[in-house]
């Protein structure tokens, strides 16, 4: 989707610090976000990401991080990982993009669209 001028939300923010505060502690701040903006669908869009995105993450670094020897490694992986799309996805935020992850931006996207 196109780039978009930043405007005001139901909360009383722009648009493009409220997307960006989505992300800020991960799937908790996603579904915060996600619950309490009413009107904005860019917003919404880039809360429902931030939850289904990092809570995928962080069940994942959980349960990789159980296992022995093997699980440490992978779990570290799933770490750098999770770090990297956090940053990205902020900034994206901030820049007012409709940046989506693989997968799950798409079903961030259908849901907040209504498709």
């Amino acid at each position: 989707m196109p780039k978009k001028v930043s405007t005001k939300t139901s909360l009383g923010l722009d648009e493009n610090i409220e997307a960006l505060l989505a992300y800020l502690l991960g799937w908790i701040t996603g579904i915060i976000f996600y619950l309490l903006e009413k009107e904005s669908k860019f917003v919404k869009f880039h809360a429902l990401q931030s939850f289904i995105a990092f809570l995928i993450l962080q069940v994942a670094g959980i349960f990789f991080g159980i296992l022995p020897i093997i699980g440490f490694f992978i779990a570290g992986i799933i770490s750098i990982i999770t770090l990297i799309t956090w940053i990205v996805c902020m900034i994206k935020a901030y820049k007012g993009e409709w940046f989506k992850l693989p997968v799950v931006g798409e079903i961030a996207n259908k849901k907040v669209s209504g498709k």
